[in-house]
């Protein structure tokens, strides 16, 4: 028996829908029982650890922007003005959401199964049971340490940061909570 070309389409919609439905992850603290938004340890004076987590749909350089803000945000906070990475990273998680809606009459896991292998069933090998369409769902956190500087520290390392002129520069970009749009500009049209 083979499954309707109309199951997988609907498996495929459903996987966009409820993506679309998913905005960009706003600039904000990370809440309680939540795994987006930004977070900061003071470890001494001078010495903060900064992190920034993006759900799904939040692009890598909106990850890396929001972590630079939250960074100038804390330097400015503390009293200082200007501020060095002295470690800086992005990680990307990816996993793997599949649209196997299972055998005829199957009852136990469907769309949302996640899986990283492929499937085999001795009874049923063959199509469409040989295959899964699966979809890569990557979310990217990015964390640094910086470090804070006096004016004159900051003269002396070419690679100081203003705050202020980060904050200003980013800040305007920056997607509070509860607010609509995309995180990022659509991209430009052809010109003429």
């Amino acid at each position: 028996m083979r499954l309707p070309t109309s199951a997988k389409l609907l498996g495929a919609l459903g996987f966009l829908a409820l993506t679309a439905c998913t905005s960009p992850t706003p600039y904000a603290p990370r809440e309680p029982g939540s795994y987006t938004g930004y977070t900061d340890q003071k470890l001494d004076e001078t010495r903060y650890r900064v992190t920034f987590t993006g759900n799904s749909v939040t692009p890598r350089e909106t990850v890396e922007d929001y972590l630079l803000l939250r960074s100038a945000e804390v330097t400015l906070q503390s009293g200082y003005r200007y501020f060095v990475f002295d470690t800086r990273d992005t990680e990307a998680k990816t996993s793997y959401r599949s649209d196997f809606v299972g055998w005829p009459g199957w009852r136990g896991r469907g769309f949302w199964y996640r899986h990283t292998w492929p499937y085999y069933d001795p009874f049923f090998d063959g199509p469409p049971y040989d295959t899964v369409d699966s979809f890569p769902i990557t979310r990217y956190q990015a964390y640094a340490e910086i470090v804070m500087l006096t004016p004159d520290q900051a003269k002396n390392d070419p690679r100081a940061l203003d705050a202020r002129d980060v904050v200003d520069h980013i800040g305007a970009r920056a997607v509070p909570p509860g607010q609509q749009g995309p995180a990022v500009p659509p991209p430009p049209k052809d010109r003429p």
